[in-house]
This record gives C-alpha cells, sequence and structure tokens, in this order.
C-alpha cells in the first residue's frame, strides 16, 4: 500500500509534559522504511517566539504555530490543568485548524486546549480519570466519558493519560495504514500491538496473576487462536482450569472487561485484519473470525468499527493478487 505522508504536528507549550511529545515523536516522527509505506511528516510547533519550558526540559523547534495549517492531524499533549486559561494563541491555532477539517488529537490533559477551542462541544471525550471532573465541570458542552483509554468521535481523538496515548497513536497509524503496519510499529516499540478504547482506564490488577494462582495469559492466547470455534464463557474458564464464577471475577479484574466483550473485540478485530489483508468474502471472514454470518459480522462490525465491512476493506488498497478489495 503505498500513500502520500501525511502531516502531523504537535503543539507545545509552557508546561507541556515531555512523555507525551516523546510518544508522537515515536510513533509518528521517526522514519519507518521497513514497513514499506511514506510515512508522516511530523513537526513539533512551539507556542510563543522562543523555546518552552518543558518540565526539566527545554523545547525549541523551527515551526510555530502558524505551521499548523499544513498539518492533517494536530496532536495536542498533556499540560498543567486548573483554572488557568488556555494561550489564546493556542486556542485560535487549534480552532483554525479543526475548522479547515484536521483530524484533532488530545493526549491526557491535552483535551482541556481542546475544550477551550470549541473542539470537543457536542463530542464525547475522554482525560485522565483524575481531570475528568474539572473538564465537565468546566466544559459542560463536553460529553466527558471518565473510564476509557480513548475516545474517536469523528474527526477528534482523545485519549486518558500516559500510556493511552500510545494506544490512540497506534489506533491512528491503523486507521492511517491497516493492523499490520500498525503492529509492525508495535512491536518496533515493544508495547502491546493494540488495545481497545473502550478498555478500562485502570483495572484492580496489574498483571495476570492473582494470590490463588489464576493466570490468564494463556488462556488469552488460546482464546485468539481459537476465535473460529463456538467459545463461551465455561469453555474458557474450562481452559483457565477454575470455576465460571472464578474466571469471570478475575478476567475483569484483570482487563477491565468482561470475557463475552473482550472476545467480541477480538473477533472483530481479526475481522479487521481479514478484510485490510486477504480478499475472503465477508462470509468467509465471518466465519473465520467466530461470528457465523455475514449478517452478523456487519452488525458488530458496524456497531464497533463504525462503517459496514465492504466500506472499511474499500478504504485499503493493498493490490492483493487475484482479486479485488471491493468483494
Amino acid at each position: 500500500m503505498r500513500r502520500e505522508p501525511r502531516t502531523v504536528a504537535i503543539t507545545v507549550t509552557d508546561g507541556t509534559h515531555p512523555f507525551e511529545v516523546a510518544v508522537a515523536c515515536e510513533v509518528f516522527g521517526f522514519a519507518r522504511p521497513e514497513v514499506g509505506v511514506d510515512w508522516y511528516r511530523f513537526l513539533v510547533c512551539t507556542a510563543g517566539d522562543g523555546p518552552v519550558d518543558a518540565h526539566n526540559f527545554t523545547l525549541a523547534s523551527e515551526f510555530g504555530l502558524d505551521d499548523l495549517a499544513a498539518a492533517d492531524t494536530v496532536i495536542v499533549p498533556a499540560a498543567p490543568t486548573g483554572d488557568a486559561p488556555v494561550e489564546p494563541a493556542l486556542v485560535d491555532a487549534l480552532r483554525a485548524a479543526y475548522e479547515r477539517g484536521a483530524r484533532m488529537v488530545s493526549y491526557c490533559s491535552g483535551s482541556f486546549a481542546l475544550a477551550a477551542a470549541g473542539v470537543l462541544d457536542g463530542r464525547r471525550a475522554t482525560t485522565h480519570w483524575l481531570y475528568a471532573d474539572e473538564l465537565a465541570r468546566r466544559y459542560p458542552e463536553v460529553q466527558v466519558v471518565p473510564d476509557v483509554l480513548y475516545v474517536e468521535d469523528g474527526p477528534v481523538f482523545t485519549s486518558a493519560g500516559t500510556s493511552a496515548g500510545i494506544d490512540l497513536s497506534l489506533h491512528i497509524v491503523r486507521l492511517d495504514y491497516g493492523s499490520d503496519i500498525a503492529n509492525a510499529v508495535a512491536r518496533r516499540m515493544v508495547v502491546p500491538p493494540h488495545r481497545d478504547g473502550g478498555q478500562a482506564q485502570y483495572v484492580d490488577l496489574p498483571v495476570p496473576t492473582v494470590d490463588d494462582g489464576v493466570v490468564l495469559g494463556p488462556t488469552l492466547d488460546w482464546i485468539a487462536d481459537h476465535l473460529d470455534e463456538p467459545l463461551t464463557v465455561d469453555t474458557m474458564a474450562m481452559r483457565a482450569m477454575v470455576s465460571t464464577r472464578t474466571f469471570a471475577r478475575h478476567f475483569r479484574a484483570v482487563t477491565g472487561t468482561t470475557p463475552l466483550q473482550w472476545l467480541l473485540h477480538q473477533r472483530v478485530r481479526h475481522a479487521r485484519r481479514l478484510l485490510e489483508t486477504t480478499t475472503l468474502s465477508v462470509d468467509h471472514v465471518a466465519s473465520a473470525c467466530g461470528l457465523g454470518s455475514a449478517a452478523n459480522l456487519r452488525v458488530h462490525f458496524r456497531r464497533a468499527v463504525g462503517i459496514a465491512p465492504n466500506a472499511y476493506r474499500r478504504t485499503f488498497t493493498l493490490g492483493l493478487p487475484g482479486g479485488t478489495n471491493a468483494s
């Protein structure tokens, strides 16, 4: 797949958190000839005339807020919250980029700047769970979703704190270039290739092992390898060698979701990959990912992705041998 390079710009102001800037640089800013596509053009755009203070770092760039006009995607990283207003110049630049049709992205508390620019009015959005109540209080027009990793609402993408910015960035790469390339970038970064945006921001247990010896990792791997089979919670619990009740309880503690919700996400994810990389018919894709029929696939796929499977396939022109992508 060959596409024109996309320009991604990140804004930095006094108080910007350097981790989120580094996330954007890592995902969008490094040349990646190994993936075989024209990669992004990446701009760091500082507010004001000089360097900015980013928590023990001084950041300087040849690009300023005026250069946001060249960006297809604009990212606002985390910055201090509180009642202090967002810099007017940044608000104006973000509003202009949004009105021009740029894809707007925030990491963590960067959502406050998007809200100040009116970008989030009437939209669903998230932020770090510590700041969710404050965002809702200061900007009542925003439909704050406080307990998810990231939210996609039209051309506006918002994420929770810290590592959720990585999840959102890989999601954007997946939208632009497909799952295989997003997974390749994730492998290079040594991070999980995909955490669904609806996953809880935090879960009770940091690792998939609990005091009574329940280990879910091998079971999750087994489920992912048997998506085409009829799977129930009882089946999964038997594989984990625990009772159904214990399995369901620990599954939510580890993943932040239920076994059946997680299974459905995995099946839709597998369907996306098959639609991107094969010429299998929609019926065959439905069977291969365990959703049974094309009609069932369409229902769940549209609910999760927002478009029908055929329309999704047409967005990825892979030039596969032996067929077209519009089947």
